[in-house]
């Protein structure tokens, strides 16, 4: 079976994100920061109130895309190996043999990853980065395919564990998921009085649109999106233009500005562009950036927020022309 053309992948993810709507209303910008994801390797925090579909969001990913998924849910006495796998002693063969853990799926649902302590959340440090896990020293390979999907809830913080900066670096995009609008509220009712069951997707009528194969095609696709030189600088001037605010005290690294390079081409490919804009980079400037800044104690006390600083940062940077 020949491979599917570029083209054809588009309107596979096109199409995937029309069927994801079955189930989940109100929230598509996040179903198009997870696709963007999907397409650049990265992985998502999702971050939002209980009630907004961060679960059901993933899963219905999963289920239009023929992807294998786990949920995992974190906890304070979770471990590591409760996420890698570990060694089990057989005693028929009286040898060791590894059982894998919930990390070994394509989409992973990580739920309120910040419940967890350090010790645990660095356990999938490895796992976003190398697509590895190494257990008593052997090193084995994810399905690829692979994301990881980590909620939180921004109102929560007792009993929670903050992640670090490093392990926030790795996640390509935070995606905040609001409230929905009175008229997406009164369509989720709606579904649900007319026998709508988030446990069962089947009663949304989501099907398959697409698969690993066409995932692969648009990757390779997005691969050839050109990018010009003066793109890239722009893309570097908003970086570093985060480092010198004053109301930031961590401003992006090096890696958040190749994220943003990489969600801006995924984007522009996905809107039917071979080449990469200004406004592409402007698009995805907020769900790239947001986690890798720090702002100062006292910029926290006037009520700035890091998605208001970098929005003025992109009203200040120069556009290319």
């Amino acid at each position: 079976m020949s491979a599917p053309s570029p083209d054809s992948a588009r309107s596979a993810l096109e199409a995937l994100r029309l069927e994801i709507s079955k189930a989940v209303v109100g929230q598509d910008a996040a179903v198009t920061g997870l696709v963007v994801a999907l397409l650049c390797r990265g992985h998502v925090l999702l971050e939002g109130v209980p009630g907004v579909a961060k679960t059901l969001l993933v899963r219905t990913l999963a289920a239009t895309l023929e992807l294998g998924t786990k949920r995992l849910q974190f906890t304070p006495d979770l471990m590591p190996s409760d996420v890698t796998g570990s060694l089990i002693y057989d005693a028929r063969t009286a040898e060791f043999s590894f059982q894998p853990g919930p990390v070994f799926t394509n989409l992973l649902l990580a739920d309120e990853i910040n419940r967890t302590p350090p010790k645990t959340q660095a356990s999938l440090l490895e796992a976003m980065e190398e697509r590895q896990v190494s257990v008593d020293g052997t090193p084995r390979a994810l399905p690829d395919p692979f994301l990881v999907a980590a909620t939180q809830n921004p109102i929560e913080y007792e009993g929670t564990y903050p992640l670090p900066e490093a392990q926030l670096d790795r996640f390509l995009l935070k995606l905040n998921l609001p409230l929905p609008s009175r008229e997406d509220e009164i369509s989720v009712l709606t579904r649900h009085s007319e026998g709508f069951d988030p446990r069962n997707l089947d009663t949304a009528g989501v099907r398959a649109v697409a698969g690993p194969a066409e995932l692969e095609a648009a990757r390779g696709a997005v691969a050839q999106t050109s990018i010009s030189p003066e793109v890239t600088g722009y893309v570097v001037d908003i970086c570093r233009a985060t480092r010198d605010s004053p109301s930031f005290m961590l401003g992006v690294s090096p890696r958040g500005a190749t994220a943003l390079l990489a969600s801006a081409r995924a984007w522009a490919w996905l809107t039917g562009r071979d080449y990469v804009t200004p406004d592409d980079v402007k698009s995805f400037a907020l769900p790239t950036l947001r986690h890798r800044v720090q702002l100062r104690p006292e910029a926290e006390m006037e009520g700035v927020t890091a998605d208001s600083v970098i929005n003025s940062i992109l009203a200040h940077v120069p556009v290319p022309r």
